[in-house]
Parts: C-alpha cells; structure tokens; sequence
C-alpha cells in the first residue's frame, strides 16, 4: 500500500513541476514579444494557459484521491495541502500572463520601448522559475531569494507608475497606451506575487512553517 502511495507522489511530483514549466514556457513568449514585437507567437502563450488549466485539474484530482484513499502521514500531508495550494497559483500566473497577451495582441505597446516592463517580465520568470525550482530540491535558500526578488519586482512596478503618470502629464493623447503599460505591469507584479505564494508553501511541505516564519 504504501508503495501505491510512494508511486503516486512520484507523479505528483512530476506533474508539478510540468505545470511549473507550463508557466514558465508562458512567461518566456510574454518576455520574448515585449522584444521582439512577434505578435503571432502569443497564441502559444494562449494555448498553454489552456494546458495550465487542464493540469490544474488532473493535480487536484491526484491530490484527493491521495487524501481520500490514503492515510497520510504528518509530512505527506504537508506535501499534498501544499500541492493544492501551489496549483491555484499556477493557475492564476497563467490566467494572467493570458491577460497580458490579451493587452499585446492590441498592439499598443511597442517592442523594447519600455525597458522597465522588459525588466519585470524577466524578474518575475526568474521568480517563477526560483519558486519551482525550490519545489524540486527542496531548497529554503532559494525559498528566500524568491522573497528577496519580490521586492524587485514592487520597486519595477512603482517606477513604471510614476512614469506613466508623467507621461500622461505631458501628452495627454497617451492615455490609452499609458493604460495598457499600466495594466501589464500590474499583472507582472500579481504573478511576482504568485511566485512568492509558490514558495512559501515550498516552505511549508519542508518545514511545516510558512514563508519567512520557517
């Protein structure tokens, strides 16, 4: 029996951290197109949010047959409430790098003539990338190097804010591009904010502490 359970978190394990690559992989399309200004490969970035939603499911089905049909012990039950909760941010980073895809594909934002939103699509994919891989080794420090990052992220967002307000100040007729920067930045720093959830609840399944508590 306990054997049937060990298999079964090997494959929650592995999925995961497929669904951790999933938003990744989005991530990386947002990143590349706020370069590049390749429009036509943000349908990718759209299709995988659509895998991100489908693993979501089959996750949180695992994990209650793992709770239903097994009787965990103190540390997999860490595991597996950690699981849950980490899979509801995966899903939200994809719902909003979908959102910013969406904003793109209008085509009011240029390629690399916002430094700063380039910058925050690069922190918050490391950050993506740091909290799933903590999830894989188990590993507090880079636990506490996603936290660190966060603030990256916050100062990002504040200073593509007081940029825009100046920019509007001085033309009016920018609002609406202004709107849409405004509105992607915020969705960079809520998917920075995901990453932190991620890796606290790595914290949690290790430690049984959460976050900066551990």
């Amino acid at each position: 029996m306990r054997n049937k359970f060990d298999l079964q978190l090997e494959l929650l394990n592995r999925e995961l951290i497929e669904m951790g690559a999933l938003c990744e992989r989005a991530l990386s399309v947002i990143a590349a197109v706020l370069q590049n200004g390749n429009l036509a490969s943000l349908e990718e970035a759209i299709k995988l949010e659509e895998e991100i939603d489908h693993m979501e499911s089959e996750i949180e089905q695992l994990c209650l047959r793992l709770l239903l049909q097994q009787q965990p012990v103190a540390r997999d039950l860490r595991l597996i409430s950690s699981a849950l909760k980490m899979i509801t941010d995966m899903e939200r980073i994809g719902d909003q790098t979908q959102d910013i895809a969406d904003i793109l594909k209008m085509g009011n934002i240029k390629p690399a003539e916002n430094a700063t939103l380039e910058q925050m699509a690069q922190a918050t994919m490391k950050m993506v990338t740091g909290s799933v891989d903590a999830y894989v080794q188990k590993d507090l420090v880079l636990v506490e190097e996603v936290l660190r990052s966060d603030d990256e992220v916050d100062r990002l967002f504040l200073e593509e804010r007081e940029l825009l307000i100046a920019t509007v100040a001085a033309d009016p007729q920018s609002g609406e591009q202004a709107l849409d920067q405004l509105m992607v930045a915020k969705y960079f720093e809520r998917i920075g904010d995901h990453a932190v959830n991620i890796a606290n609840w790595v914290s949690f399944s290790v430690t049984g502490k959460h976050g900066r508590d551990a």
